[in-house]
């Protein structure tokens, strides 16, 4: 059989597969055994195990739970509600002062977290309720922290950007440092969107200032910084030639752990059993999808479709940036319905030769692709963040929340289009800090 026809068929399974419910990883691996025994015997099989094994065999893979230890440490105690109170005083005297309070400690505790789910709970609870409170449309309360909450798979320490750089064999430093200027846009972009619209829905009431004394300024300051100390330290650590991103993922965890012992009590064995275990599930959870992805590869890869697709795709007579065009239509759509990681993993082996041979640079591409993710984390039919924001505040129909949230998939579209004329936003900063990639 021809190999794109069976790519085709492949893509066509894969697809019906997954949307059964079976878990992403399973699904891959039936898919992968299947094709592999029909069209390349028995034998083709016995190498399944090994692949499966080997491809767990990585000491970067070791950052993931780190890091997940180190984000569900910070989520299990009030460190959200806490970095919104802090930022809702300092910044109360900036017109619109609360809603960017919400986007701005949605992006912090996101960089701290690493996850979105985590950071729309956190600061969806006290955010929603207190800008309803005031007067702000519920669509832009409930679709500017859905919004908010994607930025955990940007901002640094992502781990969507540690599954990118072991899947494309790219510097995970690298990828860090490229998420931090388009996160900072996403962010500017998310603020000027929720200020206008507001104003142009006439709450201007809500816009008003709400006075602090600089002691409550100051008061809750020491229960923030010990958080944003230790992120600062470990990207330090990470950048400055201290220690590998497993290395300070690890201590970045045990870290996290001590200040959530020590300033928010997190002592009891059952409140530190649960943050260990939740921990364990997601990190297995996310390196079985890792492992059957990696087999899903060497199913493609051996059957000669991965080398076909890129070899159709290179011989097209079009221009790269409808290629691009393309690409991104597919991956938003691929966005809708999968998880990030799930996305990443199967479409990194086919898309990064081709993204190479076109000249694009791989690193722009990872921002991209994370920001095409993040698009699909506030759309329909899966959209887990409007899930999570419609848990936070029942009585918000999903309908208000998904409406609330377009705009702010439409701020993530401009950031796109923007980093395709100026990669740079992208790759500026990796090479001013590592120096230019060779």
């Amino acid at each position: 059989m021809d190999p794109l026809i069976l790519g085709s068929l492949i893509g066509i399974v894969t697809i019906f597969v997954l949307f059964s419910g079976i878990s992403v990883a399973i699904g891959l691996l039936l898919v992968s055994a299947s094709f592999l025994f029909i069209f390349d015997g028995l034998r083709s099989l016995e190498l399944m195990p090994e692949i499966l094994f080997g491809k767990l065999d990585s000491f970067a893979l070791l950052s993931i739970p780190m890091f997940i230890i180190m984000g569900a440490s910070i989520a299990s105690t009030r460190a959200g509600a806490d970095l919104y109170e802090a930022l809702e005083r300092w910044l109360t005297r900036v017109p619109g002062g609360l809603v960017i309070s919400n986007l701005g400690a949605c992006a912090l505790f996101a960089a701290m977290s690493g996850s979105s789910p985590a950071t729309c709970a956190a600061i969806g609870k006290m955010g929603i309720p207190e800008m309803r409170k005031r007067g702000y449309p519920e669509g832009i309360a409930t679709g500017s922290i859905a919004a908010g909450g994607t930025l955990g798979i940007l901002i640094p320490p992502s781990i969507t950007m540690i599954v990118y750089g072991i899947a494309t064999e790219t510097s995970i430093g690298r990828l860090f440092l490229a998420g931090v200027v388009p996160g900072l846009m996403l962010v500017s972009l998310f603020m000027a969107w929720s200020i206008y619209a507001t104003w142009a829905a006439g709450g201007r009431s809500s816009l008003a200032r709400v006075s602090y004394t600089w002691r409550e300024r100051v008061e809750i300051m020491p229960r923030v910084l010990p958080f944003v100390a230790i992120i600062i330290g470990v990207l330090y650590a990470m950048y400055g030639g201290v220690a590998t991103p497993s290395e300070t993922a690890a201590v970045g965890a045990l870290l996290c752990l001590i200040v959530a012992m020590i300033i928010y009590k997190l002592t009891s064995p059952s409140a530190l059993w649960s943050v260990l275990r939740d921990s364990t599930k997601e990190s297995v959870m996310i390196l079985f999808i890792i492992a059957a992805a990696g087999v899903f590869s060497y199913m493609l890869s051996s059957l000669f479709i991965t080398q076909s697709i890129a070899a159709w795709i290179s011989d097209l007579e079009v221009n790269r940036w409808v290629l691009m065009g393309a690409i991104n239509v597919f991956l938003i759509v691929a966005g809708f319905f999968l998880p990030p990681v799930a996305v990443i993993l199967m479409t990194a082996p086919i898309l990064l030769p081709v993204i190479v041979t076109a000249g694009f640079d791989p690193i722009w591409f990872a921002v991209v692709l994370t920001i095409n993710m993040e698009i699909g984390l506030i759309s329909p039919p899966v959209g887990l963040n409007l899930y999570v924001i419609n848990g936070i505040a029942p009585d918000i129909s999903l309908k208000t929340i998904l409406i609330g949230s377009l705009p702010f998939a439409a701020c993530m579209l401009i950031a796109i289009v923007l980093l395709c004329p100026f990669p740079g936003f992208a790759t500026w900063l990796p090479n001013l800090v590592m120096g230019p990639a060779l």
